[in-house]
């Protein structure tokens, strides 16, 4: 069984000009940055819930966050995942440690919470920037949050986001989901598509916009990513958040939505890699 600090113990010294800045993307939609991800806070101050955990050893710069948008003592209902890679689960322990809350996640990434099995090691030789090339120094190890895990599947309600559906758009990792909320047709893509190219280094440090498939050097099944970018796209979605990058809204959002569905082998999937 992996320690449950594997995740938590690894500090990644990398950041952007977005880092330690929030976003209102909506009136119940916030966006905070930590280093090159971002987080999101779904509700209002007596009622909220976080989506991912951002970064490894950044607990402390979370919790400010959210204490600073929803008030001192805050803390969420729920935290539900997108996946569990290293960047959207780092400080989940030590957050859980004082929060204790329920965690939702897919059951295909159940391995991956309980400290069952590793992901596999990032791609260093995918087509790609300087963050691919590095890559081989994030941590694909598992964690174990068991006592706080709920699994989910598509089509379920999540008791404390009952007004979102789960989307399971498996590729970047078996078990990422996406959120939709059909009344205002908001969208929390996780890492399905990004709003930068994740494996360049100067595009990522200046938070440089554009469409963009999920990051190269972890992504193991492309076939099912691109599936994946077309059931989103089908959404049609008014407003999207992404693991990574600015908010897109309006015609901006579905034209470039679009394009990276009509598009998705040049845009998104590298010409080489170990899973290409």
């Amino acid at each position: 069984m992996a320690s449950e600090k594997s995740v938590d113990d690894k500090m990644i010294p990398m950041t952007s000009v977005a880092s330690g800045k929030g976003i209102a993307v909506l009136s119940d939609l916030y966006q905070f940055t930590i280093q090159i991800v971002n987080i999101h806070c779904i509700g209002d101050q007596e009622n909220f819930v976080l989506i991912d955990t951002g970064m490894p050893q950044k607990a402390k710069a979370l919790i400010n966050a959210i204490e600073d948008k929803f008030g001192k003592g805050s803390k969420p209902r729920a935290i539900i995942l997108t996946h569990g890679h290293f960047d959207h689960v780092g400080s989940i322990v030590t957050l859980l440690e004082k929060w204790d809350v329920p965690v939702y996640a897919h059951q295909l990434e159940a391995p991956y919470l309980t400290g069952e099995k590793a992901y596999p090691p990032p791609d260093a030789f995918v087509e790609g920037g300087l963050l691919a090339k590095i890559s081989p120094v994030y941590p694909n190890e598992p964690i174990d949050i068991s006592d706080h895990l709920h699994l989910i599947k598509e089509g379920e309600i999540i008791p404390e986001l009952a007004d979102f559906n789960i989307i399971h758009t498996p590729g970047h990792s078996p078990g990422h989901i996406s959120l939709f909320r059909e009344g205002d047709r908001t969208l929390i893509a996780g890492d399905a598509f990004t709003f930068v190219k994740q494996d360049a280094l100067i595009d990522v440090l200046l938070q440089k916009q554009s469409i963009n498939g999920p990051p190269n050097y972890l992504t193991t099944d492309w076939q099912a990513a691109k599936t994946s970018v077309e059931k989103l796209v089908a959404l049609q979605p008014n407003t999207a958040v992404s693991g990574h990058g600015a908010p897109m809204q309006g015609n901006e959002l579905r034209q470039n939505l679009q394009k990276l569905k009509d598009h998705f082998d040049d845009i998104a999937k590298s010409d080489y890699g170990q899973f290409v």
